[in-house]
């Protein structure tokens, strides 16, 4: 089977060239593997994928994450997490439809947070012939390797804290409340500020601002000011990918790697529903 890559004029982000509604062998399966290594965020254009296409390819990747808000999970694939402003009958959203509008990595705040997310539209928003709702992605290798030697060294060998609960939400966000129980299953945790890629080795950030709540060893104030400081550099503009939506996309981004962040400007009656899988990793290193 030929696969054809294609990067972006962008830090990071490429195209791969493939029919994944067939089954990829091996050293095809390897190909896209490096590929998404090598660039971090990777698009397949105009799939046509089931339900069941999507989980099969995702889980090649690893064990699957089943997400904590149930009420939007797919009916007969609790792997698939739906992102949608859809509403049902009863005038609810059919799934989460604040989804990634503040920065950050996905599912951070576990003990072993994911490898990779992988996210399927369905449906994207247009006006006036042009797509909305795009999704924004930095590189965080980039942003490691930019940083000053003094702050290299500040933060080598350190630790942030991760709080679930701590994270921001858009104003009058429509998902529901965390109850205890959900909280309780994701208590505080601590992982390196500089995270070591588990396949390739290399160094990145890993600290988001409104999740990480201090840095080990710091006092609280000097914590989050680093924590702000480190995040901020992150989002500049020379380390930025911007991913402009079509249907058929399935757009697949290495969560130790890169933050992202998507772009709320649709209206409620401009349709946009997406199918996520997200892949379980390791504890960060």
């Amino acid at each position: 089977m030929t696969i054809g890559v294609r990067k972006c004029d962008a830090p990071l982000g490429a195209e791969i060239e493939v029919d994944l509604s067939r089954d990829l062998d091996e050293p095809a399966f390897a190909e896209v593997q490096d590929a998404f290594h090598d660039n971090i965020v990777v698009v397949f254009r105009n799939q046509r994928l089931a339900s069941d296409k999507q989980v099969q390819f995702s889980r090649r990747f690893g064990e699957l994450e089943i997400h904590i808000v149930k009420k939007y999970l797919l009916p007969g694939y609790p792997e698939i997490l739906l992102v949608s402003n859809l509403k049902n009958e009863a005038g609810e959203y059919i799934g989460l439809a604040d989804a990634g509008r503040t920065w950050h990595t996905d599912v951070s705040y576990k003990l072993k947070p994911s490898r990779c997310s992988l996210l399927y539209a369905i449906e994207v928003p247009h006006r006036d012939g042009k797509p909305l709702g795009d999704t924004l992605f930095c590189n965080t290798i980039a942003a490691y390797e930019a940083l000053s030697e003094p702050m290299k060294k500040l933060i080598a060998g350190k630790r942030a804290i991760h709080r679930y609960s701590e994270r921001k939400r858009i104003e009058n966000s429509p998902r529901p409340k965390l109850t205890a129980q959900q909280l309780a299953e994701t208590p505080d945790v601590a992982h390196p500020v500089v995270r070591t890629h588990p396949f390739t080795g290399r160094k990145s950030l890993y600290v988001t601002e409104g999740e990480c709540i201090g840095i080990e060893g710091m006092p609280e104030d000097e914590g989050r000011a680093v924590i702000s400081e480190l995040h901020h550099h992150c989002i500049k503009p020379e380390f930025i990918y911007t991913h402009k939506w079509q249907v058929g996309d399935l757009l697949m981004w290495d969560n130790a790697t890169s933050m992202h962040l998507a772009v709320a400007d649709y209206e409620p009656h401009e349709r946009r529903l997406m199918h996520r899988t997200t892949v379980l990793g390791g504890v960060p290193f």
